[in-house]
């Protein structure tokens, strides 16, 4: 395919572990995804992973998930598994408990 032919708007749901609760994961996840003007949500699982979905324009998804790789000061990122789907009209992005 293309580059110009994948769609612009992305949705992609992720799946990040390694150290990455108690270290402020899911609030520097929100701030990044809000300054790149991103849809969806972030938080943590009982299994110690951080999960998250994030829409918007593809570059924007994409730098996200770079981003998702190192996380915040503190993390420590071991694996980031992303599945790609439709966008589903998400408006906002939240963090949730």
């Amino acid at each position: 395919m293309i580059d110009s032919e994948l769609p612009q708007k992305m949705h992609v749901h992720v799946l990040i572990s390694g150290l990455v609760q108690g270290v402020g994961y899911r609030f520097s996840t929100a701030s990044e995804a809000r300054r790149r003007h991103l849809a969806g949500w972030v938080r943590n699982l009982s299994d110690g992973r951080v999960e998250a979905v994030f829409e918007g324009d593809r570059p924007d998804v994409v730098k996200m998930l770079e981003w998702c790789q190192h996380g915040p000061v503190g993390s420590v990122v071991k694996d980031v598994r992303a599945e790609y789907g439709a966008p589903g009209g998400l408006q906002s992005f939240e963090i949730r408990y």
